[in-house]
């Protein structure tokens, strides 16, 4: 395998491993809300969100190559 596949493999890998997070804040923020934790709600929904902007670059990197 050469280094350029390796790369291509570990970038959907992050993106797979990515979307799980994603996934994982924002079911975290929505138990932080129903317990009327209002800040940490919207921490851990930036944490989201953010990631989702981390997703968009993995994918236009797996693009580039």
């Amino acid at each position: 395998m050469t280094d350029l596949e390796k790369l291509k493999h570990l970038l959907e890998h992050w993106i797979e491993h990515n979307d799980d997070h994603v996934k994982t804040y924002t079911e975290w923020a929505k138990k932080a809300e129903a317990l009327g934790r209002k800040e940490l709600f919207d921490i851990l929904m930036q944490i989201s969100e953010e990631n989702k902007k981390q997703e968009e670059l993995f994918r236009k990197a797996l693009k580039s190559i």
